[in-house]
Order: structure tokens, then C-alpha cells, then sequence
């Protein structure tokens, strides 16, 4: 698979083929697809207060960016707020989150990532009541230099399911330690059609159990990530491969900390996990834990065969 460093600096992150539904992640692009087309055409459908909404077929899709006027906890809290009121006869499938400043203190001398956890589990508990984990998609969210918080979702008519990974505690699950209130995301969706499936791959990173492995090891982390997306990927009835062979479309995007392990990355992962017809984009981004150095998502479209 040929890897060409893309011109634009920043990613064009989309729901559809078309200009209609395109945002700005602010994601530095360091190689591959600025665009992710993952839903065909799509046509606008009003708003919801910031969130900007967008159909395709069998898809509601939505994405907003908002100031930190009253801060990130608050701007979080309200933007899941109305996105969860957009997708009320819907069911959440897959949510992209972009938060600034991620690793940075904030408010109460919390990493912003802490902050932006707790605003977005109190919204999520909020609107589902005490059983909002079994609601929980798969997510991930990475930083971003931008000022503003950026969120994007998908949401499907058909009930999804979610899934976790056997190698990995639910990251709803994890102790006190990762702060006032546990990130709020399964490690997978798999939603279900006639004769096909889409599947969400989160964010997956060096994590075993809660705990973060191979500090700072960028080689080391990639091997360990590698095994966590075949352990999901198993969970999700995909096979060991990421449904590799199979007759779906594949999209990775790759989040580097430190760009110049761009090319270490690329080449393993095309030596060992893609293949010729995957579409994947790499980009430089501060990840939710400090001594991370990689993350990996995966979106698969069109999956015929699922082993469950």
C-alpha cells in the first residue's frame, strides 16, 4: 500500500463523499487520506443547537465544535447534551472526540482529559439514568491544539452492539485512579444489517487490564496495540485480522505523539496489519494518556461475515 505525504496540514474529516458534512478535526496530517468518506452521500437535516446534523442511509450523523467560554466540563456536559437529544430515536454508534489541550492542567488542577470525562459521563448519566454504560458506543479522543471542542457521531436505526475487549477492563470500569469519573466508551460497535455489518473499532493503545504498558516504547506499544486490535477484533466476531481478506472497506487513522515515528509505524503496520486496498490517514496528536506514544482506530464498511 502506497503511503503519500498529503499536502494539506490539516485533516478533513467527513461523514460523507461529498462537501456536505466535512469538518475540521485540527489534527496535523503527517501522511496518507485527509478525507474519511465512510457513509456515501449525505444531505443536510437542521440542527441541534451547535451540532450540525446530516443523514445518509440508515444513518443519522452529526458533528459541532464549540467554544470554552464556561469551560471544557461544561462545554462537554452541553454539547452531549444536544447531541443526545438529536439522537433520541436513534442509537449511538461511534463518537470522535478532539479536546484541547488534553494533557494540560485544567479546571481544579485536572488534566483536561479528566475534565472533558467528567462532563461527558454526567451528560451520558443525565439523560440514560444509572444504566447508561450498556449505552456507551465506542469512541475515541485524541487532543487537539485548537481552542474549541470538536465532537463528531454516527447513530444508526438498528440496535448496535457493543463490545469489549477480553484483554482490556471496560474503560467504563476503571478505578478512581484515571479520575473523578471513568471515560465513558466500549472498545467496539457492531451494527447490524440484512446482509452486512459496519463495525467501530475504538481507539486502541498499550493497555492492559487499566494499565498503560511499555511506557513511552513507541515499537513496543505498536506490538502491544496490534494485539489488542486482534483481541477486539475476535470480540467482535471479525477473525483475528480485522476482517483482513474480507470483502469490507477498511479505514484506519493512526495517531501518532511524535511525528517522527511516522515512518517506524507505517512500515510496520503495512509489513504487518493492512493491506493493499486499506485507507488509512496518520496524524500528529497528543493521546489521552501521557506515556502513550500510538493509538489506532478502525472503521470497517460492508463486513459480510461476521463469526459471532
Amino acid at each position: 500500500m502506497s503511503i503519500a505525504a498529503a499536502e494539506s496540514p490539516f485533516s478533513r474529516i467527513g461523514p460523507g463523499a461529498g462537501e456536505p458534512g466535512v469538518f475540521y478535526a485540527g489534527l496535523p496530517l503527517l501522511a496518507g487520506e485527509a478525507g474519511e468518506g465512510l457513509f456515501g452521500a449525505v444531505r443536510p437535516a437542521g440542527r441541534m443547537g451547535p451540532v450540525a446534523l446530516f443523514q445518509a442511509e440508515g444513518w443519522l450523523l452529526g458533528a459541532a465544535t464549540v467554544p470554552l467560554a464556561l469551560g471544557l466540563e461544561d462545554a462537554a456536559r452541553r454539547l452531549y447534551r444536544n447531541i443526545f437529544k438529536a439522537a433520541r430515536e436513534w442509537h449511538l454508534a461511534r463518537i470522535w472526540n478532539y479536546v484541547p489541550a488534553i494533557n494540560e492542567p485544567g479546571h481544579e488542577s485536572l488534566e483536561n482529559y479528566r475534565v472533558f470525562c467528567r462532563g461527558r459521563s454526567l451528560a451520558f448519566e443525565k439523560f440514560y439514568g444509572d444504566g447508561f454504560r450498556a449505552r456507551l458506543p465506542s469512541s475515541s479522543a485524541v487532543g487537539t491544539k485548537s481552542a474549541a471542542l470538536t465532537v463528531a457521531f454516527a447513530a444508526c436505526r438498528v440496535r448496535p452492539r457493543h463490545v469489549e475487549n477480553p484483554l482490556q477492563i471496560p474503560a467504563y470500569d476503571y478505578p478512581g485512579e484515571y479520575g473523578p469519573r471513568a471515560p465513558c466508551f466500549a472498545r467496539a460497535t457492531v451494527v447490524p444489517e440484512a446482509d452486512r455489518a459496519t463495525v467501530f473499532i475504538s481507539g486502541t493503545a498499550a493497555i492492559r487490564g487499566h494499565l498503560t504498558v511499555f511506557p513511552n516504547a513507541t515499537r513496543k506499544q505498536l506490538d502491544c496495540t496490534l494485539e489488542n486490535l486482534r483481541g477486539i477484533s475476535v470480540a467482535c466476531g471479525l477473525g483475528p485480522g480485522l476482517d483482513r481478506g474480507g470483502n469490507s472497506m477498511r479505514h484506519f487513522k493512526v495517531y501518532l505523539r511524535r511525528a517522527a515515528d511516522q515512518p517506524l509505524v507505517a512500515a510496520t503496520l503495512e509489513k504487518r496489519f493492512l493491506s493493499k486496498m486499506d485507507r488509512v490517514s496518520y496524524f500528529r496528536a497528543d493521546l489521552c494518556r501521557t506515556e502513550l506514544r500510538v493509538e489506532i482506530e478502525a472503521s470497517l464498511v460492508g463486513v459480510t461475515a461476521l463469526r459471532v
